[in-house]
C-alpha cells in the first residue's frame, strides 16, 4: 500500500530493457490508481534530505508498510474487520462516500499510513492534525440510538488495531513469515505512537495485548445489515483499469482468508467464499514479486533516499 509509485533509474540500453521499463512503469501506473487519489493531500516523500519522519528507516513499521501487496491484502482484511463494530460502522456509513468510492477509502487510508510511515515529520504531523479536524465533524445516533463520535478514544483503538494486526497478518503470511516475536511487538508498539496521537487511549502495544483486546471486544461486535451491505460493495469493486480487476479480486479473496476465524463466521462468509480465499494464497504470491518489480520508485524506496538509508 505504501509503494505506490515506480519510475526505472537509468536510462535503457536495449530494445528489451527499454520494453522491460515500458511494461514496469504502466504496472507502476495503474497501481497508483488503485492507492492515490480522491482528493488527498500529495506528499513528497524525498525531501527534506536527512528527515527521518515520525520512525526512521530502523523502524519495524518502515519494513511491514513497504510491501504493497501485503498492505493491500491486510487493508481489505482491515476494513472488513472494523465494520463489525456497531458504532464505527455508523461513522462511516453516515458520513463517507464509500458507498460510491469505496477505493477511494482504501486511497485514502493508504494516503494516511504512507504518509505517517514514511513522510516528513511535517507532513506526517499535519496528516494527523487533518484526520482529527475531520474526526471533530462526525458524531451521530447509532441505529440502536447509542450517540457516537469518530474522536472517541475506544472507537479510535479499535479502528487502529483493526488495521495495524491486519497488516501485521499480511506481512507475515506474503511478505516476511520469519519476523521474529520481538520485532511483530515492536510494531505494535511504534505504530500506537500515531492511534494515541490521534486520541486513543490503552492501546495495545504487544502481540498478546492485541490478541486479549480483541477476546475483550467480541461481544461488542454484530454483523447486521449494514456491515453485509459496505462487505457487499467491497467485494464487488472493481479498478478502472480491467488488466488489475484478475489481481484486485485475487486481493479482495485474500483479505477474507486474512480475517480471524471468528470474523469470517459473523460476516458470514461460506465455506466457498473462504475457500476461494485459501485458493487466492498462492496466486497473491505469484504477483508480488511483480509488483515489487515495478514498484521500482515507491514510497519507501523514496523515503529510504531521503535519510541516506540503504535499501532495504
Amino acid at each position: 500500500m505504501s509503494d505506490h509509485a515506480g519510475n526505472p533509474h537509468g536510462e535503457p540500453t536495449s530494445p528489451a530493457q527499454a520494453l522491460a521499463q515500458r511494461v514496469r512503469a504502466r504496472i507502476a501506473q495503474r497501481v497508483t490508481h488503485l492507492t492515490s487519489g480522491s482528493g488527498g493531500p500529495s506528499l513528497d516523500y524525498s525531501s527534506p534530505a536527512g528527515d527521518p519522519g515520525l520512525f526512521g528507516p530502523d523502524s519495524v513499521c518502515w519494513r511491514v508498510h513497504a510491501d504493497f501487496t501485503s498492505m493491500m491484502v491486510g487493508g481489505v482484511s482491515a476494513l472488513m474487520l472494523q465494520t463489525l463494530h456497531p458504532l464505527a460502522l455508523a461513522g462511516v456509513w453516515d458520513h463517507s462516500t464509500f458507498r460510491t468510492d469505496i477505493l477511494g477509502r482504501l486511497r485514502r487510508t493508504a494516503t494516511f499510513i504512507s504518509g505517517t510511515t514514511y513522510g516528513s515529520r511535517q507532513d506526517a504531523l499535519a496528516l494527523i492534525e487533518r484526520v482529527k479536524r475531520i474526526h471533530q465533524g462526525v458524531t451521530g445516533t447509532a441505529p440502536d440510538g447509542r450517540p457516537y463520535r469518530a474522536d472517541d478514544p475506544a472507537l479510535l483503538r479499535w479502528v487502529h488495531v483493526a488495521e495495524v494486526s491486519s497488516f501485521l497478518t499480511a506481512h507475515l503470511r506474503y511478505a516476511n513469515p520469519a519476523l521474529s516475536h520481538a520485532d511483530q511487538d515492536r510494531y505494535y508498539a511504534e505504530t500506537a505512537r500515531i492511534a494515541q496521537m490521534l486520541g486513543a487511549t490503552d492501546v495495545p502495544t504487544s502481540r498478546a495485548a492485541v490478541a486479549a483486546y480483541f477476546e475483550s471486544m467480541r461481544p461488542e461486535l454484530e454483523a447486521g445489515p449494514r456491515t453485509q451491505e459496505v462487505v457487499r460493495i467491497l467485494m464487488d469493486a472493481a479498478p478502472k483499469h480491467s488488466a488489475m480487476r484478475p489481481a484486485a479480486t485475487m486481493m479482495l479473496h485474500a483479505g477474507v482468508d486474512l480475517l480471524p476465524d471468528w470474523a469470517q463466521q459473523m460476516l458470514g462468509f461460506t465455506t466457498f467464499t473462504r475457500l476461494r480465499g485459501t485458493l487466492a494464497r498462492p496466486g497473491v504470491r505469484l504477483v508480488a514479486p511483480v509488483l515489487r518489480w515495478a514498484l521500482v520508485n515507491g514510497v519507501s524506496k523514496r523515503a529510504r533516499r531521503r535519510v541516506g538509508a540503504p535499501p532495504a
